[in-house]
C-alpha cells in the first residue's frame, strides 16, 4: 500500500486569495515561497503528494471548469504532483465530495491504494481538519500563506 500526503491548495500550496474570490485562471496562481521545496521532502520520504480542494467558483459560475484543468495541469507539471481532486459544487448541494466531507480523500485511496492510517492532511482550516480526521489520516494544521514552513519543519521528523 502507498502512503500519501494530501494537501489543500490555497493557502498551503499557493497564495490565498481575499474572501469570496478565487485563483480563477494559471495568471493567478502564485506558488508560496519553499513549496517545490517542501514537496520534492515529501516525495523523498516516500509519499504520494494529493491536492484536494473545494472549487465551488466553478458551480457558481466565477471559474470556468476548464481553467480549473489548467490550473491543475500547471501544478502537476511544476510541483510533480501525483493527483489533483476537487469539488465543484456549492456549500448547499450537500454532495459527498466537498470537504469537510471524505469523498475526494475516499476516491485517492482507491485510485492509489493509499494505507491511510499512515497518511497525513495538512490544511490551514477546520474543514481540512475534519476532513482528514474522518477520513483516517493524521493532520496537521497550519497558517495560510506561511504553512509551507511549518510543514516542512514537520517532515523532519515524521
Amino acid at each position: 500500500m502507498n502512503k500519501a500526503v494530501f494537501l489543500d491548495r490555497d493557502g498551503i500550496i499557493n497564495k490565498k486569495v481575499p474572501v469570496k474570490d478565487w485563483v480563477k485562471n494559471v495568471d493567478e496562481l502564485v506558488y508560496l515561497p519553499k513549496v517545490k521545496e517542501v514537496i520534492n521532502m515529501i516525495k523523498r520520504k516516500g509519499y504520494l503528494v494529493i491536492i484536494t480542494s473545494n472549487q465551488s467558483g466553478i458551480n457558481r459560475g466565477i471559474i470556468k471548469k476548464e481553467n480549473i484543468e489548467k490550473i491543475n495541469e500547471k501544478l502537476k507539471k511544476d510541483l510533480d504532483v501525483d493527483a489533483i481532486y476537487y469539488c465543484p459544487h456549492l456549500p448547499d448541494e450537500n454532495c459527498g465530495c466537498r470537504k469537510p466531507k471524505t469523498g475526494l480523500i475516499e476516491k485517492a485511496v482507491k485510485d492509489f491504494n493509499i494505507d491511510i492510517k499512515n497518511s497525513w492532511f495538512i490544511g490551514d482550516n477546520d474543514y481540512d481538519m475534519i476532513a482528514g480526521k474522518s477520513a483516517g489520516c493524521k493532520t496537521l494544521m497550519v497558517d495560510g500563506n506561511i504553512g509551507i514552513s511549518q510543514i516542512e519543519n514537520v517532515l523532519k521528523v515524521v
